[in-house]
């Protein structure tokens, strides 16, 4: 069996474990193409990563689930001594993680703020992850438990207006990123583009108001639709960009 088919049995399985006894189940973190496998078996599941649009979510499923119901935790990595820290970067944060042995599906998003890392992590290895991270590149660092609701400031994707070609997820990738239309196309054959977590191959899809696009190592966007034609008939449409 493979990992797609395990996944896959995993997934089912939450599921039945959560109709049959009428009690909430959860996996671990799925990155996106895990999430994308998911999506295609069609059935009733929340998403959710600890805040609004995390990449790396945990699949609940269960009647009324709330996000507060995920067993996320939100833990903050910053440095003891800010001045004296070095530049820290998400590379760094994962680094010291993946140096204690922790596998990467118990681990979330990372998001940098002020030099300090937001870990969102499961709830079952947050302890560890606090009582086992002191340094973090050459710096010391203190870990604490803290409400990303309140404690966490995620910075608002940029509206720009772009003028593209077409609809075409392609065409918007290329203008976004200012890429060939050739290298674009790649992206999708290379399965590093997703449209509202799910994995896409072609690149001729067009995209729709309020999609969200992700691309593996570039970055991501919600398309907001067509605002107007120019003079040379091309499309003037606006986006959220995630910087």
């Amino acid at each position: 069996m493979n990992e797609k088919e395990l996944l896959e049995k995993r997934i089912k399985e939450l599921n039945r474990r959560a109709f049959e006894r009428g009690y909430n189940t959860f996996s671990d973190f799925l990155n996106m193409n895990e999430q994308s496998i998911a999506s295609g078996l069609y059935l009733p599941y929340k998403s959710f990563g600890g805040y609004e649009n995390a990449e790396r979510c945990v699949l609940g499923f269960g009647d009324n689930l709330e996000d507060d119901d995920f067993p996320i935790c939100c833990i903050k990595i910053e440095p003891v001594q800010q001045k004296f820290a070095d530049k820290l970067s998400h590379r760094d944060f994962l680094g010291s993680l993946m140096n204690l042995g922790i596998n990467r599906n118990l681990l979330g998003d990372i998001v940098i703020n002020d030099n300090c890392g937001y870990l969102f992590c499961l709830d079952g290895i947050s302890d560890y992850i606090c009582s086992n991270i002191s340094k973090v590149k050459h710096t010391s660092v203190k870990c604490s438990k803290v409400n990303s609701k309140t404690d966490l400031i995620i910075k608002e994707p940029e509206e720009e207006e772009i003028i593209v070609s077409s609809l075409r997820a392609d065409a918007v990738i290329s203008s976004i990123y200012k890429l060939s239309r050739n290298d674009a196309a790649s992206l999708f054959s290379q399965e590093s583009v997703f449209i509202n977590s799910k994995a896409i191959n072609k690149a001729s899809a067009a995209l729709k108001e309020g999609d969200v696009v992700s691309i593996r190592h570039k970055g991501r966007f919600i398309f907001l639709g067509e605002l107007r034609k120019t003079k040379k008939d091309r499309i003037v449409v606006e986006v959220k960009i995630y910087r």
